[in-house]
């Protein structure tokens, strides 16, 4: 059963109206520092957590807001100095930042205390599937009396809060279009440095990513047979509803078979805001989860993994940096087209078409992983795929962020040279 939707995220923020406007008032009295003050909606990771690393060894006073104890955990292990987001400390560290970096909204600090500050919205991937102001999932409200009043007026807080934004990084130009659509700004806010979070994946060798990679996925799903090709499935979140992909009881022995005779590990990353029946029925250990409750950013173990399987993910654009070939599997294309919406054509994306259910993905999985040819081919649609929309594979996305920052008047840290 998936674990939020827009609807009841919506009823909840229309509920906190008055709460929204008395932080606003209160912030308009309180004197803002040079503090810069993070969070994300994942935990401690993404764009978020290079942007910290970077201002905090140029000398930037950098705080990290929790939303749980797992992530003050985290982010304790990094050396990160936190406070919970939400109540009176997390409302007056808020308040005070000069500086606000996110990477999913408002929320990932105190939502009350944003008001007069710098703020920078990472975000956490190149849309796909439409997002913000483009999709009518943004201003879903519960389906009572008046509710497209309430729509219009979720949609009117909802500019009134991305307006707010100083900064968004886009990847390229071409998905800098999309966020400045999503979001309701100019090419003045929305600027192409490339994203912070994927530098992990221009970073070094490819055996050097392979090796660090390998490193922290052992980590967290422990020892894997070591000629085991990895093949990560990441389905994204439908808004609420169910996942329409997950295996039924035969599907899942038909895929563990596979797995056995190819000496595969699937990896199952669920989606953080949804939840699926990803367990299959007898145990294997050819089957290992990868969920955000063990690994709050996938992206440092993508040099790991030899082939995505995914329906709608950003990660489709990204692992193009690795060239790593790209399996769709969509069982639900025409139906999501019609209601959340794509940016272009999902077929342009999915290529010679998605799979609609794992019966008919495992044969194309096999035949990719026997096939040189066709895996040569595969790396190099996904590689050019990711070229169409990641400017910059140098490594240097968040240096970027952070001197577009202090161009537009952020200080240098106090005793800098």
């Amino acid at each position: 059963m998936a674990s939020f939707s827009f609807g009841s995220g919506n009823a909840a923020k229309l509920l906190r109206i008055p709460l929204y406007l008395s932080g606003r008032l209160a912030t308009a009295l309180v004197p803002r520092g040079e503090r810069w003050v993070f969070g994300c909606g994942a935990g401690i990771g993404d764009g978020a957590l290079a942007l910290q690393r970077l201002a905090a060894a140029r000398g930037h006073d950098t705080l990290w807001l929790t939303s749980s104890e797992r992530e003050r955990r985290d982010a304790e292990a990094l050396g990160i100095r936190t406070l919970p987001k939400s109540g009176l400390r997390g409302w007056w560290a808020t308040a005070r930042a000069g500086v606000l970096v996110v990477t999913h909204g408002l929320g990932d600090v105190n939502r009350y205390a944003n008001g007069g500050a710098f703020i920078v919205q990472l975000w956490h991937g190149i849309p796909l599937k439409r997002i913000g102001l483009d999709s009518p999932a943004t201003v879903q409200v519960p389906d009572i009396p008046g509710a497209h009043l309430l729509r219009r007026l979720v949609a009117l807080l909802y500019r009134g809060a991305t307006r707010r934004i100083r900064v968004l990084p886009a990847a390229s130009h071409r998905a800098r279009g999309r966020l400045e659509s999503a979001f309701a700004l100019g090419d003045d806010r929305v600027v192409v440095t490339g994203e912070p979070r994927v530098d992990v994946l221009s970073t070094g060798t490819a055996p050097e990513r392979r090796s660090t990679a390998t490193e922290r996925m052992r980590d967290v799903v422990g020892d894997l047979p070591p000629t085991a090709r990895k093949i990560l499935y990441a389905p994204t979140w439908r808004d609420g509803a169910a996942d329409p992909a997950v295996p039924t009881a035969e599907q899942w022995m038909r895929i563990v078979t596979v797995l056995e005779e190819h000496d595969l590990i699937l990896l199952v990353r669920s989606h953080p805001l949804g939840a699926g029946a990803y367990a299959p029925p007898l145990p294997t250990e050819r089957v290992r989860s990868l969920g955000s409750d063990l690994l709050s950013d996938v992206t440092p173990v993508l040099a790991a993994v030899d082939v995505l399987v995914t329906d709608y993910s950003s990660l489709a654009y990204d692992v193009g940096l690795l060239a790593m070939p790209v399996l769709f599997l969509a069982p639900d294309a025409v139906e999501y087209a019609a209601t959340r919406g794509f940016y272009g054509r999902f077929e342009d994306v999915a290529g010679d078409g998605s799979a609609q259910d794992w019966d008919s993905l495992l044969p194309r999985l096999v035949a990719l992983l026997d096939d040189d040819a066709a895996f040569a081919d595969a790396s190099g649609r996904s590689a050019t795929l990711s070229a169409e929309m990641h400017a910059f594979r140098d490594g240097r996305n968040t240096r970027r962020v952070y001197e577009t920052i202090r161009a537009r008047g952020i200080p240098a840290p106090k005793g800098a040279a």
